[in-house]
This record gives structure tokens, C-alpha cells and sequence, in this order.
């Protein structure tokens, strides 16, 4: 029977607002689950299951696909034309991004470094010169990288409300189809305006690496170069913006933590925190999503054909015995070793700018406490505006005073 199944996306506990949902703890390792639109996917929400099915090719990325669990009605719009690469299956799937990895390699992320310390202290400095309260998301979170991939892609950053508002819709659980739609013209519209200008008069970004490396030469249409651009300049500052206000605000509630790291100058340890409020906050919430396209045994389930699996990572990442020298995965320590978390995903989809992402939140945690050691919420964490409403959670606003 399927009418009693629990609805997933499963609520937060308000009171606790940076752990899994509570009903997540009581789901099985593998279970069915209602989505928005009715369908009934499999949840999996153990750490070593999620890894299986991550690298099993029986399991389908392809959006198109017949019973593949879409996350919204903003998400389905995918289905038709030319879907983002990151929702392809291979041999495509592999040929689109092999022609954007050597842009994200961490050599040259990292070469981008001194760059990133120049943003993150040029908006450190116009917000110690507001009035307080500032909010620490349309003022810090949402500007750092929203600059850095506005800067890697080619895109005017004077844009960059524009950019905001269409991606809001986007990443949004609660938007329907036609707002999805509408918000996806826009951009697109916007975008393909901005490759003739490059086709034009190619620069150093990105964009116009892929017009002249790939739209020339016929490797991808100009369609798919736009679809390319509006994935990376979407997802390349959506997550990241959500973490460093979601883990600022998960510092600032737990101050034995954020005391630790403001006091270190030490990288390895400011890298290491970066990894555990990866995998403590796993931002993802709506999960990653696949389709088995021949029957699979998982967990001592039968998963058939054409049924979809959704891989619940903020549960995954809270499996303790996955990681040695853990004793508590509900307990946030930024000492602990955690680099094998999944909050990039695994396997051959795994995100393609973990790298641009991780040096990101290096430089922000690394900086931002150290330079206003006093920073502190300006209300209590009970009244700020979580993002129950986003496939990707962070919160709509971050109020701080120092």
C-alpha cells in the first residue's frame, strides 16, 4: 500500500534547524517515499547504500528518463530541451564535462586564491562600513561567490540581482511550472545574447572558451553553450552563498567551535572545518536522484526498472560508523577528519567545482571571524528565515551586529 508513506522532502525540527529531518532517523536504509507530484521513489538514506547506487551504472542520471524522481515543478522544465550535463547519463555526460574540467582543476583554482582573498575582504570591508544589523546574505554570502563565478564565467557582475532572482526561482521547491519556465527564458535569453557578444570578441572566461573551443568547432550548439553557462553560473553560487551563511550560522551556535577556528592561522585546520560543515549541514536536502534502468537489489530490496531512487545525503553524512574517530556524527567538531563526506556527491557525477567551492569557503571561514571577532547574530536563531522552501537549504536572511 502506498497511500501512508511518508512525504519527502521530510520538515526540519524548527528547534533544531542544522540537523536531518527527525523522521529521517525513522526510515529505513532503503524505503519507499511520496514525492511532490505523487510518485512513489525508493529513499536511501545510508551512507554506504547511497555509495552503490553512485557507482552503479544500472542507475540513470538522465532526467528524460521514465520514472525519474524530478525534485519540483521548477526541476521537470529540464525534461525538454537540452538538459544541464550534470542530468545526462555516458558517454554524454563524460564528453560535456571533459570540456570544462581543466577550468576547475585545483591547480588553477587555486592560482584563482589570492583573487577570492581580495573579494572576501573587499565585502568584509563595505559591511563593517553599514549601519547594524547587517544581513549577512545579500551583503556577504551572496556576493562573494556570486562575483568569483561572474569573474570566471565572463559575466557582468553588474548583473548580478538579475542573476539572483532567476536562480531563487529555480532552485525553488515551491515554484511552479511557469514560473520555472519563465525564469529559465530569461536567463537563457540573457545568456544567449551574451555568447554572440564572445563569439564576437572572445575573452579569458570561460564562456568564451567554450564558444571558441566548442561552439565553432561544432561540438555543441549554441543552445548547449548556454545550457553550460546557466548551470555553472546558477549552481556555482547558489550552494556555496547557502554555506557560508548556513555555516556562519551554525558557528555562531556553537561558539567553543567557532572560538577554535577564529584562533588558528593554521590552513590544514581551516580546511578541515570546511569539510565537516560540509558534511554536518549537507546542503542538498532534496537529494540526488536516479533512475534504475534494469532491475537492482539494494539493501535487500528489489528496485525495478523505471522506479527512481532518491539518495538522502544530510542522512548519509550523519552515518557515524563511516567515519573513524567520529563518536558523535550529530555533534559538530571541526577537528574531525571527514574528507570522504558526500556532499559533492560520488562517483562520476560528483560536483564538477568541489574544488572552486572548497577554496571559496577556505578563504570566508579563514577570514571572515578573524577580521570582526565580535560578530554575532543580531536575533535569535528561533526567528531566522530558514529555506524549508529550496531544494538547496541555507536561510533567506542572516541578521548579525558585532
Amino acid at each position: 500500500m502506498t497511500e501512508n508513506l511518508p512525504a519527502y522532502p521530510m520538515e526540519r525540527a524548527r528547534k533544531c534547524p542544522f540537523d536531518p529531518a527527525p523522521a529521517l532517523r525513522q526510515v529505513d536504509r532503503i524505503a519507499r517515499v511520496r514525492i511532490w507530484n505523487g510518485e512513489t521513489p525508493w529513499l536511501v538514506t545510508d551512507y554506504e547504500l547511497q555509495r552503490s547506487v553512485l557507482t552503479d551504472q544500472r542507475f540513470s542520471s538522465d532526467v528524460r528518463k521514465p520514472g525519474y524522481p524530478v525534485s519540483s515543478a521548477a526541476v521537470s522544465v529540464q525534461r525538454d530541451g537540452v538538459p544541464p550535463f550534470v542530468l545526462m547519463d555516458n558517454p554524454d555526460h563524460d564528453a560535456r564535462r571533459r570540456m570544462l574540467t581543466g577550468k576547475f582543476m585545483v591547480k588553477r583554482v587555486e592560482a584563482m586564491r589570492p583573487r577570492v582573498q581580495q573579494i572576501v575582504d573587499g565585502f568584509i570591508d563595505r559591511m563593517l562600513a553599514r549601519a547594524r544589523p547587517v544581513d549577512l546574505v545579500s551583503e556577504f554570502a551572496l556576493p562573494v561567490p556570486l562575483s568569483v563565478i561572474c569573474e570566471l564565467l565572463g559575466v557582468p557582475y553588474a548583473d548580478h540581482e538579475f542573476f539572483h532572482r532567476v536562480s531563487t526561482v529555480l532552485a525553488s521547491s515551491t515554484a511552479t511550472q511557469d514560473d520555472a519556465l519563465g525564469a529559465a527564458r530569461e536567463l537563457g535569453e540573457y545568456l544567449h545574447r551574451l555568447v554572440e557578444a564572445k563569439d564576437a570578441q572572445p575573452g579569458d572566461d570561460v564562456i568564451s572558451a567554450l564558444v571558441v573551443e566548442q561552439m565553432r568547432t561544432a561540438r555543441l550548439s549554441r543552445d548547449e553553450v548556454v545550457t553550460m553557462a546557466m548551470l555553472i553560473l546558477s549552481g556555482g553560487h547558489e550552494t556555496t552563498a547557502n554555506m557560508i551563511a548556513l555555516g556562519t550560522a551554525a558557528l555562531l551556535e556553537h561558539p567553543d567551535q567557532l572560538a577554535d577556528l577564529r584562533a588558528t592561522d593554521d590552513p590544514q585546520v581551516v580546511a578541515g572545518a570546511v569539510e565537516e560543515l560540509l558534511r554536518y549541514l549537507s546542503i542538498v536536502h532534496s537529494g540526488l536522484r536516479r533512475t534504475a534502468i534494469e532491475d537492482v537489489e539494494v539493501g535487500g530490496k528489489l528496485v525495478r526498472r523505471g522506479e527512481g531512487v532518491i539518495l538522502a545525503l544530510e542522512a548519509g553524512n550523519r552515518t557515524g560508523r563511516v567515519f573513524p574517530g567520529l563518536p558523535d556524527p550529530d555533534r559538530l567538531d571541526i577537528r574531525h577528519p571527514v574528507r570522504h563526506h558526500q556532499a559533492f556527491g560520488f562517483g562520476v557525477h560528483q560536483c564538477l567545482g568541489q574544488a572552486l567551492a572548497r577554496m571559496e569557503l577556505q578563504v570566508v571561514y579563514g577570514t571572515l571571524y578573524r577580521r570582526i571577532p565580535t560578530l554575532r547574530l543580531a536575533t535569535p536563531i528561533e526567528d531566522v528565515a530558514f529555506k524549508h522552501d529550496s531544494i538547496i537549504y541555507g536561510v533567506h536572511s542572516l541578521p548579525v551586529t558585532w
